[in-house]
């Protein structure tokens, strides 16, 4: 049976899977990304997993693994096939794609940013089915997005394309990272709200999800720091919309697990925004934590049909 094999890598776990061609999981794998190793044993970790899911896939189906796909964080220069930094993973120019295909026996090897291999999945066969024109945008530690256009995903001209994390929606606000201040993810992002919320609480250990249950029942403090995320996501929101002009917004991450304590104020606030700017279907992810392995298998299927069509061309 022909497949894929598909690994998802993030900053504490990796997960993995063999795809069929339906972009259905025929087998599911996690194991720790062991980056207090350093990033060196992280990448030989990764190239072992993938070699032991070749094995399995040969064993099962009778053949080995038709492809790759991986999608790991960070800035990916997909075109050249390397990780070309991710501070979570203490990774510069790592020629992931090159590394895989030389222990794989020479399998052709897609590689992929986490959040827009998530972004086509969700795209294609989650929330955003059937969309000509979607923008996904996961709420986590930090916010990202991805821009989709007919069926795939925009990666822009250096790699760069969705970062609406960083869109300054608050100017000369809370200092970023990334060297600016006033970041749309310092204000609405899951650790954001957690931050916010452990601060105002007391309790070191509460998170985004304690503050939404307390949004639930009504805490004002907790309204007040919920109102104050959903306000910062909107306007980064219209901004996003107003340039791109999606047919749907897909939201996705940690902070989208609050259902409609996040998704009945937001849909408000962007309405509440809009002048002349057509109004898109905002809804939330359908895939969870699956979305980025799903679609690094898609990728690696993409990858084989370039290739097949390649191949068949005079």
């Amino acid at each position: 049976m022909r497949h894929v094999i598909a690994l998802d890598v993030g900053g504490t776990g990796m997960k993995a899977a063999l795809a069929g061609a339906g972009g259905e999981l025929l087998h599911q794998a996690r194991r720790p990304t062991g980056r207090e190793r350093g990033p060196d044993a992280v990448v030989e970790g990764i190239i072992d997993f993938a070699a032991e899911l070749r094995a399995h896939g040969e064993e099962r189906f009778g053949e080995p693994a038709a492809a790759v796909g991986i999608a790991v964080p960070g800035i990916v220069d997909e075109e050249q096939g390397v990780a070309a930094y991710s501070a979570n993973l203490g990774w510069r120019d790592v020629p992931l794609r090159r590394l895989l295909s030389e222990r794989l026996g020479g399998v052709p090897v897609a590689l992929g940013h986490d959040v827009r291999a998530g972004g086509l999945a969700e795209g294609r066969i989650g929330a955003g089915r059937g969309a000509d024109r979607f923008l996904f945008v996961p709420l986590g530690t930090g916010i990202a997005g991805a821009i989709g256009i007919d069926g795939r995903v925009e990666a822009g001209a250096h790699g760069f394309a969705g970062e609406i994390g960083h869109i300054v929606v608050r100017p000369g606000g809370t200092a970023c990272p990334c060297g600016q201040r006033g970041c749309l993810e310092r204000f609405a992002s899951a650790a954001a709200v957690s931050e916010a919320w452990a601060a105002t609480c007391g309790d070191a250990e509460a998170d985004a999800a304690d503050c939404a249950k307390a949004v639930a029942s009504g805490d004002p403090n907790a309204v007040r720091i919920w109102q104050q995320a959903v306000d910062a996501l909107a306007d980064g929101l219209v901004t996003a919309l107003t340039l791109l002009d999606p047919r749907t917004l897909i939201i996705g991450g940690g902070l989208a697990e609050a259902g409609e304590t996040l998704f009945t104020p937001l849909r408000d606030a962007v309405r509440q925004r809009v002048t002349f700017q057509k109004l898109p279907s905002i809804v939330p992810a359908a895939l969870g934590d699956t979305a980025g392995c799903l679609g690094a298998g898609l990728l690696a299927w993409d990858l084989l049909d370039t290739t097949d069509r390649t191949e068949v061309s005079p």
